[in-house]
């Protein structure tokens, strides 16, 4: 008897690339939340290098991206504000990229806790979206100096850049996490 693809109990290529995309993101920001495991606030907003990275920062910056990429894989770049970034004055930046820069600490307000929470609410949404978008959708990127002009993505382009963004930010983590207390993600 021949056995039709509906009637197949293997998974189609499709259904195993997103479970192997969604596999990689998880574990990559399971190795950020170990890098933070057990710290109080204060250690999370401390600096152990000469970078302003802070181990608190890296969460809220790797969940804020995570937020941007997912809204880019749904809208594209409209949502994206127009900056012009040749004419920043970097002294007095405009309100978009003040809120970047905040969008790399753990404020005094904020807790790493709370950071983490949101950063799973997050995880969930875009493991949704992997899972239900058309991966070779496209958008085209929005202007930046780092960006290609014109270029275009597909989502599974977004989702690979969003991997290798957690699993760079996640080195970091674990980098700073060695030098605050002599903790290490693997090793």
């Amino acid at each position: 008897m021949t056995t039709t693809p509906e009637s197949s109990t293997q998974p189609s290529a499709s259904s195993r690339e997103r479970a192997d995309l969604v596999q990689a993101l998880r574990r990559h920001r399971d190795f950020l939340r170990f890098a933070v495991r057990g710290i109080d606030d204060e250690q999370a907003r401390q600096r152990t290098t000469v970078s302003e990275l802070t181990l608190g920062g890296l969460v809220k910056h790797v969940a804020d991206t995570e937020v941007q990429w997912a809204t880019f894989m749904t809208e594209g770049a409209g949502t994206a504000p127009d900056i012009d970034w040749e004419s920043i004055d970097w002294s007095n930046p405009p309100a978009e990229i003040a809120a970047y820069a905040d969008s790399h600490r753990l404020k005094d307000d904020e807790t790493l806790a709370g950071q983490l929470a949101r950063y799973d609410e997050i995880a969930r949404h875009t493991d949704e979206l992997v899972q239900t978008l058309d991966l070779d959708t496209d958008h085209e990127l929005p202007k930046a100096p780092w960006f290609e002009p014109g270029a275009r993505w597909s989502v599974r382009r977004a989702v690979l850049h969003l991997l290798a963004e957690t699993s760079q930010h996640a080195g970091h983590a674990d980098i700073i996490r060695e030098s605050l207390d002599g903790q290490k993600t693997m090793g």
